[in-house]
């Protein structure tokens, strides 16, 4: 199965009959993806709007990375592909964790039909027991700086939530040091001659 096949699977996907605002899978892949944005799930905006972050998260995650909207949406050397495709419903602490069976269903079919991808950036608990699973159960500082240096063509990054200000003014260096290391990759990758990329983009709503 092709990639344009299997995003079209995904894009019908009802799988979870029991999510609170119906099934809604949004993701943002392309066979040109050279960088793979890898969050949680799409929050109860992302949901409505149908695009990920398109919020204040996305202001900061896109000044980390050094990115324009235009250039975030659209590229199709950016992909994101969260753990979940679909707003699983929130919860008493945040939004409820994204159902296992999305992830076992769809994450390693579309990983294998993504071999430009250079550069993962791993947000949160979920993706980083997928992605990094030596580092499952490690605190957010050990987790990022673990991978400080984009070992592996990965990087750690908090989650670029206002709510993690807080985190972020306790952990200066995250700004000061990594910020920098990924504006440059991001900018080695993107920089990269046309002919590393195409323009036919298969893209989702997006999350």
């Amino acid at each position: 199965m092709d990639l344009q096949t299997l995003t079209s699977e995904m894009r019908a996907c009802a799988l979870c009959t029991d999510l609170p605002l119906g099934p809604n899978p949004i993701f943002q892949i392309s066979a040109a993806a050279r960088m793979l944005i890898v969050g949680q799930a799409p929050g109860r905006i992302t949901h409505g709007k149908g695009r990920p972050f398109d919020d204040p998260s996305g202001d900061r995650l896109r000044a980390w990375l050094a990115l324009d909207r235009e250039t975030f949406y659209t590229d199709p050397r950016i992909g994101i592909f969260p753990m979940g495709l679909c707003f699983p419903g929130g919860g008493p602490g945040g939004d409820k964790p994204p159902p296992e069976i999305c992830a076992r269903t769809w994450r390693q079919p579309v990983l294998d039909r993504l071999p430009k991808v250079e550069l993962t950036l791993v947000l949160g608990a979920y993706a980083i027991a997928w992605h990094l699973p030596h580092l499952k159960g490690k605190s957010v500082v050990q987790a990022v700086q673990s991978a400080a240096e984009g070992q592996d063509k990965v990087f750690v990054l908090p989650h670029p939530s206002p709510r993690n200000n807080r985190w972020l003014r306790q952990n200066a260096w995250f700004e000061e040091t990594v910020v920098p290391r990924i504006q440059a990759t991001v900018r080695r990758l993107l920089d990269a001659p046309a002919g590393h990329a195409g323009h036919g983009a298969e893209e989702g709503p997006h999350g």
